[in-house]
């Protein structure tokens, strides 16, 4: 089993990073939130998880502990696979899922793609009495849904013009939410084009 790895990025997809450790790159499936805060050629320690199945052997990867132990918890409901899991820890924060989870908001797990009302409600009953109640929910969930789907068309937009998708999400992540989508464009534009990007 391997609990982590240490090593340098040496690239950012979509899905996934390449991890070089003494010769050797892992492919680490990781969720969109842990990418956006990583960068090329950082050397960090990602936590992972070995999933085999009879025609694959995939690993996965977590900036922390916490996003581990929630992805196996996602994974252990009835029909969530780990693709399954990993599109709802790229959806949702991991503040957001425990909330919904105790709070028993289908609406906001259901903004996972591939999770409808059914899946939502299976989550609520098998994890709610496993699931910590350690969490804060600084915005307002509304807020959280609007600024983060305009960050999202802006990633979109960006990559389709031939920008790099992991410095996209990097710097788009990191603006102000009451931004337009024209506005998130045009400011990620000028400044990845001054980076030589």
């Amino acid at each position: 089993m391997i609990s982590y790895i240490i090593g340098d990025i040496k690239a950012i997809e979509e899905e996934y990073i390449i991890l070089e450790n003494n010769g050797l790159g892992y492919q680490l499936r990781c969720s969109q939130n842990t990418m956006a805060d990583l960068n090329l050629h950082d050397q960090v320690m990602i936590y992972t998880e070995m999933i085999v199945r009879e025609d694959e052997i995939s690993l996965y990867g977590f900036d922390s502990m916490a996003e581990k132990d929630l992805f196996l918890l996602l994974t252990s409901v009835t029909s969530i696979g780990p693709k399954n899991g990993m599109r709802i820890l790229s959806a949702l924060r991991i503040d957001e899922i425990k909330y919904a989870i105790h709070n028993d908001d289908i609406k906001l797990l259901t903004k996972a793609p591939g999770v409808g009302k059914k899946t939502a409600s299976r989550i609520i009953l098998e994890l709610k009495d496993k699931i910590d109640d350690d969490y804060t929910m600084e915005l307002k969930i509304e807020e959280k849904e609007s600024s983060s789907e305009e960050k999202d068309f802006a990633i979109d937009a960006l990559v389709n013009l031939g920008y790099n998708r992991g410095d996209v999400m990097n710097f788009v992540r990191s603006l102000d939410d009451d931004l337009t989508l024209e506005e998130i464009v045009k400011i990620a534009m000028k400044s990845l084009e001054n980076r030589g990007a």
